[in-house]
């Protein structure tokens, strides 16, 4: 970077190096060489200013270093400004203050004129700019100056009231990111509905609204507004509302209880200390980790470690495979379990010959528990994922939908199963045979079912959901290498008490697997376009995460 690019003459520009003065000197933040330009240590609106500070006088990251600080009131959202106290060495010192251009214009008295003297502080111009710049979706922050005695060695806020010169407006934009703006689509397309809370302007606010794709661009509470407001009345603005401008932490607070009164999830993100108790209060506290003080990131539940909303959309998505995978475990092993299960029972009851006998059950558990099973939990997320609304916060894992899939399935397993048995004793087979074939039928038929289960939300019958994983496809090949061992080798044979199933036998029970396949499938497809792209709208309210 060569910082004498942007050098101005003191003579010609008076006001334009004050005005890099006030940048330079009210201002926490340091700039450090690194090997792609410099660095920012602090905020990075301070660091943009001071390089601009540093640009105007050509004197590097360092300007006006012969400036001491000696007091300071720091930036608070309480009275949204920053003021500082300086001298040099030879007998001058100074007030700097930057902050809300609402807030500075009131505590100035005049304005600094072309030639460096003062004139009368034209307030109706001033904020006519702001609102100009704020409109483009810059962040306009004021700056104003006051000579003190060299005797001057406290600052006070009364030191600051109607005694500042203006010396004029910055507009700083910080654009959004593109991840950004396409994590806004993407949670708006899983119901989840992003908010903005703000200390900026409130043109400012609507403009950075407008850019990322936020819904209601048309309507900006300030935190002014929440002040009037009682409970109810903001419960119910909040939720109209995508955009806050000029808020406090405490406002913040408020907002999440508004949300949270109204049955809805908050998830909310924050850096500052003052951002701790909304952090706590929310159901999802999100600090940033990168600019995130120690309190935020204490009261938070995440640590969000690239400050990038983008990871909170694809956090979002990873935890609905997540939990989606964990339900697939669940609605694959409780049917197939329930399914083995009954074909023990209904035999016991009935007074028959198990059409499977106990150690070849055990070995069902064994072979397929470990590779089926374990195949759904590397699953990727289905197509549609981030088109889902919200599931509500007190649905159980155990649903009534997934209880009737229990059902339906156990009973089909328990036909076929038995339909199977009885097939090869009416065909005369041997009942080691007829027991392997039942063995054989039972194990096809959670192999289906596995493809199945796979697509919860969707169909299965597609190119994408047949071709399957690398992780399913291995498992599916253990399994039939595993059977066909116990099939077909004498010793296994001697062990499993199996006998060689004849090929066309062994097609039949593949076609059955087939059918039952295309049972469940077209029951799936009912219920879905039964229950609609918007059913699991109704009777509940998802939240803004």
């Amino acid at each position: 970077m060569r910082w004498r690019e942007a050098d101005a003459d003191p003579v010609e520009h008076a006001v334009l190096m004050e005005f890099a003065r006030a940048a330079g000197l009210c201002n926490d933040a340091m700039l450090h060489e690194a090997e792609d330009g410099w660095r920012v240590e602090g905020d990075p609106m301070e660091g943009a200013l001071m390089a601009l500070a540093g640009r105007i006088t050509g004197a590097g990251p360092e300007p006006f270093r012969e400036w001491n600080r000696t007091d300071a009131i720091p930036f608070d959202a309480a009275h949204r400004y920053m003021a500082v106290l300086h001298h040099d060495h030879e007998g001058h010192a100074c007030i700097h203050v930057k902050g809300a251009p609402e807030v500075v214009l009131a505590l100035c008295s005049g304005q600094r004129a072309a030639d460096g003297g003062t004139a009368p502080l034209d307030e109706s111009h001033w904020h006519r700019l702001v609102e100009e710049l704020a409109a483009d979706g810059q962040r306009v922050i004021a700056v104003a100056a006051r000579a003190v005695r060299q005797q001057h060695t406290v600052l006070n806020a009364a030191d600051l009231d109607g005694r500042l010169t203006l010396i004029g407006l910055v507009g700083l934009i910080d654009a959004p990111r593109a991840e950004a703006i396409k994590a806004v689509t993407e949670c708006h397309a899983a119901g989840i509905r992003v908010k903005m809370i703000t200390g900026d302007h409130a043109a400012t606010a609507r403009a950075i609204a407008a850019q990322i794709g936020l819904k209601n661009t048309t309507r900006v509470l300030t935190g002014a507004d929440i002040d009037t407001m009682d409970e109810a009345d903001l419960s119910e603005a909040a939720v109209v509302t995508d955009i806050f401008a000029r808020t406090s932490p405490a406002h913040k607070l408020r907002l999440v209880t508004a949300l949270q009164s109204r049955g809805l999830t908050v998830a909310m993100t924050g850096d500052g200390v003052n951002d701790a108790p909304a952090l706590k209060r929310a159901d999802a506290g999100i600090a940033m980790g990168q600019k995130g003080s120690e309190a935020a990131k204490e009261a938070a539940e995440l640590v969000l470690a690239d400050d990038n909303f983008a990871s909170i959309a694809a956090a979002v998505r990873e935890g609905r495979t997540v939990y989606d995978n964990i339900k697939k475990v669940i609605s694959w092993t409780l049917p197939t379990n329930a399914g083995e299960s009954m074909t023990i029972v209904v035999a016991l009851f009935a007074g028959m010959a198990l059409p499977i006998t106990a150690v070849q059950i055990l070995w069902i558990n064994l072979i397929t528990g470990v590779t089926l099973g374990l195949a759904l939990a590397f699953e990727p997320s289905e197509p549609g994922t981030m088109r889902r609304p919200p599931r509500p916060r007190d649905e159980p894992l155990l649903t009534g939908g997934l209880i009737w899939h229990i059902v339906m399935v156990s009973a089909f397993f328990l036909i076929a199963v038995f339909g199977m048995y009885f097939y090869a004793i009416d065909r005369g087979y041997p009942v080691a045979l007829a027991q392997t074939m039942a063995m054989n039928m039972l194990v096809v038929l959670e192999i289906f079912h596995l493809f199945f289960i796979r697509n919860i939300h969707g169909t299965s019958l597609t190119w994408a959901a047949a071709k399957g994983t690398k992780v399913v496809w291995a498992c599916v090949a253990a399994v039939t290498a595993a059977q066909f061992a116990i099939i077909y080798l004498p010793p296994l044979q001697a062990v499993f008490g199996t006998q060689g199933v004849p090929l066309a036998d062994g097609l039949l029970i593949v076609a059955v697997g087939a059918v039952f396949f295309a049972l469940i499938e077209t029951e799936k497809q009912m219920r879905l376009a039964f229950r609609g792209p918007s059913s699991s709208n109704r009777n509940h309210r998802f939240a803004p995460y």
